[in-house]
């Protein structure tokens, strides 16, 4: 196995991991023309057997952008379009009754899609926006197509489900439960709320894992620093991206292409190296849990995020 690094590409990591990608059936939310879900699924598409990505109601039309451009770059692959809006839990529970009335099982479920660092909002369901878009109805959706995932288990096959976080984790001193059940405006901080939802990502992941009890391994990841959705925020007071909308290279970050940043998505999801590390957090698509703050792998803050989640989603599962 090839040893993959800072700027390992997605087209690198595939090519790479093509016999582990083959034959597979691989789900990726948030998959925006030129983002990075849509970097994964072009490169994955290459090998898969199929690949579904997927897009809220406002973006019927980009989605079809999607999924038009893959099939033209890659007129073999078996592409397909799912609406999937994952701020509305009602909107879930549509979407994943389509899932499981697809007729194929689901090898690996990449959960990419996410709320853009925002101010304070609450969705339909009274959550705020960024923690029901990257938590909540992610978290809903992977319980309930949870049986087609399972159903693709084998002696010689575990699957995966990937959560794409950040080290942006770091941003928040952990969650704050009481507000994430009942948001309040008056204490809301864009970059700690964006901080918390990245932290439940990898509680979320780690406890997968452990409820699965060896059905599915789960990971977490960050893919580094990018400019995709970075436009507004900030880092020690300074902005990521410039007024010009290039990266602010005085931030203290290291920048990574699209390419570089869909490989760890990649590898997360298909490398065999990791099968004896379920639950782990993936930094340059390597293992790296020394990266992930304290708060962040609490087993006990763990249990209790997945524990206030079923409630407020009304789902149990594992």
């Amino acid at each position: 196995m090839s040893t993959f690094g800072f700027h390992t590409t997605a087209e690198e990591a595939t090519i790479v991991l093509a016999d582990e990608i083959t034959g597979k059936k691989v789900l990726i939310t948030g998959t925006s023309l030129n983002g990075l879900g849509f970097e994964a699924a072009r490169t994955i598409a290459k090998h898969a057997n199929l690949v579904i990505i997927t897009g809220y109601n406002a973006e019927r039309t980009r989605l079809k952008r999607s999924e038009v451009a893959l099939k033209q770059e890659i007129p073999g692959a078996n592409i397909r379009s799912l609406h999937l809006d994952l701020a509305s839990l009602a909107a879930v529970r549509t979407a994943a009754a389509e899932v499981n009335a697809y007729k194929e099982d689901i090898h690996v479920l990449i959960n990419n899609a996410a709320s853009p660092v925002c101010g304070f909002k609450l969705t339909k369901d009274g959550y705020e926006q960024q923690i029901a878009t990257d938590h909540l109805g992610p978290f809903l959706f992977t319980a309930l197509i949870l049986p087609k995932i399972i159903a693709s288990h084998r002696a010689t096959f575990t699957p995966r489900v990937v959560y794409v976080a950040s080290g942006s984790h770091k941003w928040c001193d952990g969650m704050n439960f009481a507000e994430m059940e009942h948001p309040d405006a008056s204490t809301y901080k864009a970059m700690t709320a964006y901080g918390q939802a990245k932290t439940a990502n990898i509680l979320t992941a780690s406890e997968l894992t452990r409820r699965a009890g060896g059905k599915i391994n789960a990971y977490s990841l960050t893919p580094g620093g990018l400019t995709v959705g970075a436009r507004y925020a900030t880092i020690s007071g300074r902005r990521i991206i410039t007024e010009d909308g290039k990266p602010n290279m005085s931030a203290p970050l290291p920048w990574k292409t699209l390419p570089e940043g869909a490989a760890t998505l990649v590898t997360a999801a298909f490398d065999p190296s990791l099968n004896d590390k379920p639950g782990c957090y993936l930094i340059h698509s390597a293992e790296d849990n020394q990266n992930v703050a304290p708060h962040a792998s609490d087993p006990s803050q763990a249990e209790k995020l997945w524990t206030l989640s079923e409630r407020l989603v009304g789902v149990k599962f594992l």
